[in-house]
């Protein structure tokens, strides 16, 4: 995607310094195009638990490179094998702990660790050059499938089209499941950034999505960016306008899905199913084959990130040129800060992948990704 009108990725090493990490530090959006420089696993540990990088997507690609990182360091530090084996299993663990409900995470440091472990005679300059290749590989593949994703979703947006005879298709989404959240294209965005390429009239409710608001801050950049019509809307607007038929289908991410179709994105994600189902709007779940759970069978076995009570009690914006802080709640009121919530499949009209569209339940689920079947 594009910013101010040049191509950028949201991840990518520095060119000329192979041992420094690029990334968009989406702290600072909208306000703020900062880029960040990572050059330690510590330092992106960091950036994926607080939250410079987010979106199930770019925390795996994050979490790639963060391996890439833990075997330089190894490779600089470690006096022998074990000791090298040793660093890399504790900056998997450091890694893990950073952001738990996306499973993205998890399965990256997996692929990087797998990668290296099957070749057990590299020297330890090989193994480096093997594990920036393998965190290389995710981050396009994740490109790739997020544009498939958009290919696939397109189709749903031409159907409510044709219907519409020329009147905005209303896409109504939750949080940002964008190119922010992912290396690029995106996954509930993708198919609407494809029908705007395409020349379809499109319009985007976007949720601010309390309480980082990153609806309102990214989704709204983003659309903003590429030059797509959109609206910011109050999280609890979404019923009322659905009420109204003005919204013709709900497109949103998922962080965690269960080989079964429940699906973990964004708190505030199972109340807008909730409101879909009952106004008859087609609730749609965009989400490359990375983001699901193959060893989850019900969502209620997701575990379920519970962040710190000050992102609801304070709220920051831009003034004089400068971000600043202020605390919205009474100081000593306490507050519970969880972060996703799972919409059962049952409320999912259907999930948007990299190889096609299908039902939220297992036998379609494993229909095109039957590799996964046991």
């Amino acid at each position: 995607m594009k910013v101010g009108g040049e191509h950028f990725r949201t991840i990518w090493l520095k060119p000329g310094n192979d041992r420094v990490v690029q990334l968009i530090d989406q702290r600072f959006l909208p306000h703020q195009f900062v880029i960040e420089d990572i050059s330690t696993v510590t330092q992106m540990a960091t950036a994926i638990r607080e939250m410079h990088v987010r979106g199930a997507g770019l925390i795996g690609a994050s979490a790639g490179y963060g391996m890439y990182l833990a075997v330089l360091e190894a490779a600089d530090t470690a006096a022998a094998t074990a000791d090298f084996d040793r660093q890399l299993a504790d900056a998997a663990e450091r890694l893990k702990a950073t952001r738990p409900t996306a499973v993205n995470l998890s399965w990256a440091i997996e692929r990087v660790r797998a990668g290296l472990a099957v070749k057990q005679t590299l020297t330890v300059q090989e193994k480096v050059k093997l594990a920036l290749c393998i965190a290389k590989q995710i981050a396009a593949e994740d490109k790739d499938n997020c544009r498939m994703i958009g290919q696939h979703g397109l189709s749903l947006i031409e159907q409510i089209a044709r219907r519409k005879n020329g009147q905005p298709v209303n896409v109504l989404t939750h949080c940002n499941a964008g190119w922010l959240a992912f290396v690029d294209y995106g996954s509930a965005l993708a198919p609407i950034y494809a029908a705007h390429d395409r020349g379809l009239p499109v319009h985007v409710w976007v949720d601010e999505t309390r309480p980082r608001s990153q609806g309102s801050k990214l989704t709204a950049w983003e659309l903003g960016q590429h030059g797509v019509p959109h609206t910011i809307i109050a999280d609890s607007a979404g019923g009322h306008l659905m009420q109204h038929g003005e919204v013709d289908l709900v497109i949103v991410g998922s962080d965690r899905t269960t080989c079964t179709g429940d699906v973990a994105n964004k708190i505030g994600t199972y109340l807008k199913a909730l409101a879909a189902q009952d106004n008859g709007v087609p609730f749609y779940v965009a989400l490359p084959s990375s983001s699901f759970d193959w060893t989850i069978r019900d969502g209620s076995e997701i575990p379920i990130e519970e962040r710190g009570a000050e992102e609801l009690k304070h709220a920051d914006g831009w003034h004089d040129g400068q971000t600043v802080e202020v605390r919205v709640a009474p100081e000593e009121s306490p507050a519970a800060n969880y972060g996703f919530d799972v919409t059962p499949r049952r409320l999912v009209t259907g999930l948007i992948t990299e190889r096609g569209v299908c039902k939220a339940d297992e036998k379609s689920i494993l229909e095109l990704f039957p590799e996964h079947a046991s």
